[in-house]
């Protein structure tokens, strides 16, 4: 285990944890692994003070701690894994595509995969050609998480900017999921369709008009509702 996971590790096992009781939290967040039923607050006091003392780690350091964090037992070992690529912004530009999709790919459940989206619209933009290919090859693979993720993963981009080529993007990984209908896939075409509605309003109207049958309902529902009252 990587040094700066085991210190991360030895605090989040000294947080508060919460029993849960009756309710079956993996259930809910989709995946088997250990929870120690950390509360995100305290997950998130916990790296703020970690950060502060980790701030000029090299990008050596920031890929081995992810490699590490990423094949820990925990669900919250990656949902900070996911907290330390939101935080360093200018190591994240450096990763490529393809060490997230080693990530990605091993990730269980939804909240397992949507903590990991911090990539901007601008960080996909620079790098297209990467990403645009990345994110394709994500929509056609094996891995239903990796298919969540070709979705999830253009939220913020299409939110950030707008630009044709992350419309077009978005429109073909939807056009190409959404016969599936696991609610991995399902939910998060309606997520993408909903952020979509902020700098591509026209586009969404016309796509949902011209696809209301062959959309998911709950895409369909959840999008159309958004667009006419501005509410999930």
């Amino acid at each position: 285990m990587n040094k700066l996971h085991q210190e991360i590790l030895k605090g989040l096992k000294k947080l508060p944890q919460k029993d849960s009781g009756h309710f079956d939290i993996n259930k809910y967040l989709g995946s088997p692994r250990k929870y120690y039923g950390t509360s995100t607050p305290d997950r998130r006091k916990m790296m703020k003070d970690w950060y502060k003392k980790h701030k000029d780690i090299n990008f050596s350091e920031f890929q081995s701690l992810l490699d590490s964090l990423y094949k820990g037992e925990s669900i919250e070992e990656r949902f900070i894994a996911g907290s330390v690529l939101e935080h360093y912004s200018d190591l994240r530009t450096k990763l490529s595509p393809q060490r997230l999709k080693k990530w990605v790919s091993g990730l269980i459940g939804w909240a397992e995969i949507d903590t990991q989206i911090s990539f901007s619209g601008g960080e996909i933009l620079d790098k297209w050609e990467d990403w645009g290919k990345a994110l394709t090859d994500f929509s056609n693979s094996n891995s239903i998480s990796l298919r969540r993720a070709s979705l999830v993963l253009l939220v913020k981009p299409v939110r950030d900017v707008r630009d044709k080529k992350l419309l077009k993007l978005a429109f073909a990984n939807i056009g190409r999921l959404k016969h599936e209908r696991d609610i991995l896939i399902t939910k998060a075409i309606s997520w993408l369709l909903r952020d979509m509605i902020k700098n591509y309003r026209r586009e969404v109207q016309k796509y949902l008009s011209e696809n209301r049958d062959s959309l998911p309902a709950i895409a369909l529902r959840e999008a159309t509702r958004k667009l006419k009252t501005g509410r999930k």
